[in-house]
C-alpha cells in the first residue's frame, strides 16, 4: 500500500492481504512467533522438519508454521538453515510493524484497481475502516475468505481464485 501511495505509476493494480491503511495493534501471537524463531536460530537446524518441531510448541496451525518457515534459507557453504530476516531485526521492528505511514488521505491516494483480501476471523480489516480504505484507494473491492490473518497460507486456493478473478475483471475493463 505504501508503494502504491508513494509511487502509484509503478503499479497496474494493488492487492493488500489482510491489512488496512490504518495503524493496527498487533496480536500477541507475534511475540510467541519470535520466541520460536529465536529457538530455531540458536538450535542450528539443518532441515525444515526440525524447525517445524520447534515452532509446533508455539503455534498449533500447520499453515501458519509453514508461513513462518518461509523465512528459512540455506546459506551457501553451510549445511545449516538460517533466518532470512534475523530475529533481532524482527524483534526490534515489532512495536512499529502495525503502523501505517500515511495518516491523511488528502495527501496521497492510489486511483488504480485495488483488491483487499481479508480473513474474516482476523481483526486487521474491520468493516469500520472501509471509509478510510475508500479515501486512500477509491477503486477498491473487498473479498472475504473464511480464515485468520494468514490468508495465503490458510486458504491458498481460495486466495488464488480471488486474485485470478480480480485480475481477469480488471483486464477486461
Amino acid at each position: 500500500m505504501t508503494v502504491a501511495l508513494r509511487s502509484s505509476g509503478l503499479l497496474g493494480a494493488l492487492i493488500p492481504v489482510d491489512n488496512a491503511p490504518v495503524d493496527a495493534m498487533l496480536r500477541s501471537d507475534f511475540g510467541k512467533y519470535l520466541e520460536g524463531m529465536r529457538e530455531i536460530e540458536s538450535a542450528g537446524i539443518k532441515r525444515q522438519v526440525e524447525a517445524d518441531q520447534i515452532l509446533s510448541k508455539y503455534e498449533d496451525k500447520l499453515a501458519i508454521r509453514q508461513f513462518l518457515m518461509t523465512n528459512l534459507v540455506k546459506t551457501p557453504g553451510s549445511e545449516f538453515l538460517r533466518l532470512r530476516i534475523p530475529v533481532q531485526i524482527l524483534a526490534s521492528s515489532l512495536s512499529n510493524m502495525g503502523d501505517f505511514p500515511f495518516k491523511d488521505p488528502t495527501e496521497a491516494s492510489y486511483k488504480g484497481p485495488t483488491l483487499f483480501v481479508r480473513g474474516t476471523q482476523s481483526h486487521y480489516v474491520a468493516d469500520d475502516v472501509f471509509p478510510v480504505i475508500g479515501q486512500f484507494f477509491p477503486k477498491f473491492v473487498v473479498h472475504d475468505i473464511d480464515c485468520g490473518h494468514w490468508v495465503i497460507s490458510e486458504r491458498p486456493e481460495q486466495f488464488r481464485q480471488a486474485v485470478v478473478s480480480f485480475l481477469k475483471d480488471i483486464g477486461s475493463e
